[in-house]
């Protein structure tokens, strides 16, 4: 039984007759092939490096499982299309956090026609992109059970600037993460922080893109998830890292890639900023006790 999946924040997002995504009650996503080179691409990124005996088997867990391709029925009922069959990375959670990271402050890949150059090059000028290394493409914040998700509208993320990259970055580990609020950071040291925390995972990426010259990943997106439930029941966090959308990797020809080691080495330097402010905060808290 194929349907929707409840936790897509960026993105071509089924429903309404659109083609997008599906996923099963197996743990299975599967993702529509896209008609140009993309999907061909996509398909021919996943089986090299399903197949590539170089990846240490402590990367390959940052990305998804490839389980092959599949004509499936497609979600605007145009009949079976192929489709990607991958790992459903939220499968099994029930009110994840997410935000979707674009990395790198060059978005479009080698070879790209010159129209194609242009709309990237503005998208990434007009957004955080070329200033940051990285931008936010998609975000949603579980609050409370009476209150449901903070899922800000895909116009308001387009608009963030740097200043309200890093305000986001804090309000994904705040108790109190709804807009016009000073966010606490409450659960920054559980889920940043830690061995098995996401700037631990995001430094273990980093060791292998500064010796890595495989492949070069534009336009690629970091996920990164946990589940406030956990963290306020004092269980895990559940927090993870994972690398998604590859329809834009290139051969790396034994050349490092610059733009993606840029752009995830600055949103370490953000994420441990925050790690920083919010020990801080907890010292001077603890002194007034």
């Amino acid at each position: 039984m194929l349907k929707v999946p409840n936790h897509q924040v960026a993105g071509h997002q089924a429903g309404d007759g659109k083609l997008g995504p599906l996923v099963d009650d197996s743990g299975l996503f599967y993702k529509p092939l896209q008609s140009d080179d993309r999907g061909s691409k996509e398909v021919l990124f996943y089986t090299s490096f399903s197949s590539n005996t170089n990846i240490p088997n402590h990367i390959r867990r940052f990305f998804p499982t490839f389980h092959g391709t599949q004509l499936i029925e497609a979600s605007n009922g145009s009949g079976k299309q192929p489709h990607l069959v991958l790992q459903d990375i939220f499968s099994g959670r029930f009110n994840p956090s997410i935000m979707d990271i674009k990395i790198g402050s060059r978005t479009w890949y080698p070879q790209a026609s010159e129209d194609y150059i242009q709309k990237c090059f503005m998208k990434d000028t007009k957004r955080s992109s070329l200033a940051l290394g990285f931008r936010i493409d998609g975000l949603q914040i579980y609050e409370s059970e009476g209150s449901g998700f903070w899922k800000p509208d895909r116009k308001l993320i387009h608009k963030f600037t740097a200043e309200d990259v890093r305000l986001v970055l804090r309000q994904f580990v705040s108790s109190n993460s709804s807009a016009g609020v000073d966010p606490d950071c409450t659960f920054a040291s559980t889920v940043y922080g830690g061995s098995s925390g996401i700037l631990a995972q995001l430094l273990e990426l980093k060791e292998w893109f500064e010796h890595q010259t495989i492949f070069h990943f534009y336009s690629c997106s970091v996920l990164m998830v946990f589940e406030k439930e956990s963290v306020v029941k004092e269980m895990s966090s559940g927090a993870e890292v994972k690398l998604v959308d590859f329809a834009h990797v290139v051969e790396g020809k034994g050349i490092i890639d610059h733009n993606f080691l840029g752009g995830l080495c600055s949103l370490i330097k953000f994420i441990s900023e925050i790690l920083t402010c919010s020990d801080v905060h907890t010292a001077k808290a603890s002194l007034q006790l």
